[in-house]
């Protein structure tokens, strides 16, 4: 009696490469909707299932998947945050942000700091298969409404010379906390942020912590409440 090939030995056969991905999600159901999704596809093998933070980094280290799909909203942390460190643990794993987030701001950040999808899960039927499959040839994909809004909106500049990095740096200096809390958040070395803080204050003129707080609120980079 012949039995059926599974996903990965269909996908030898039809001579495609299987893509490897793992799934986080903190919530079981939409991963089981998700799960059934992508194991339709004869080419995906889901090597792994996450329902928090850790646990998704932790997989990616242990798999090295060519694509991790990322729920944004994780406990154990941002999942924003944690990007670059994925990435630069396992630099041939792919991102897809998977959301409910529809701001252009999030997917603007999202794909500033290293994924290369970002899908919304109300379309996730529609697009998510397209994305993680251009996703594993190196290929960018945005919801295009999204897209849409993101390109009409002028991109925001950082104030008065600033990088990106640094403006992340003072709004954490300006939120109280320490240089190695910075770091850690951040995902840089201590002396790393010492470099960032004294490039602020040289380029800002300011010193004190308190100058480096009235500046960043008049510049709405945290509110007053």
């Amino acid at each position: 009696m012949q039995t059926e090939p599974d996903a990965q030995g269909a996908a030898e056969q039809a001579g495609l490469q299987t893509i490897r991905i793992v799934l986080a999600d903190d919530h079981a159901v939409v991963r089981s909707g998700l799960r059934m999704l992508l194991d339709a596809e004869s080419d995906f093998e889901v090597v792994a299932e996450a329902g928090d933070l850790e646990s998704a980094q932790r997989y990616v280290r242990g798999h090295h998947p060519a694509v991790l799909i990322l729920d944004l909203n994780m406990p154990g942390g941002s999942s924003l945050e944690a990007i670059p460190a994925i990435r630069e643990n396992s630099p041939e794993t792919q991102i897809v942000v998977l959301t409910m987030q529809q701001e252009p701001a999030f997917a603007r950040h999202a794909l500033s700091a290293g994924a290369i999808g970002y899908v919304l899960k109300e379309a996730a039927d529609e697009e998510l298969v397209e994305a993680v499959r251009r996703a594993a040839n190196g290929e960018s994909y945005l919801n295009p409404r999204l897209g849409a809004r993101l390109a009409s909106e002028p991109l925001p500049g950082p104030p008065d010379d600033l990088s990106e990095r640094e403006v992340d740096v003072l709004r954490l200096i300006a939120l109280g906390h320490t240089n190695a809390e910075i770091a850690e958040r951040l995902y840089l070395s201590v002396r790393t942020v010492e470099t960032h803080r004294a490039h602020i204050q040289q380029k800002l003129s300011l010193s004190s912590r308190a100058e480096l707080v009235r500046y960043a609120l008049q510049r709405g980079l945290i509110s007053a409440s």
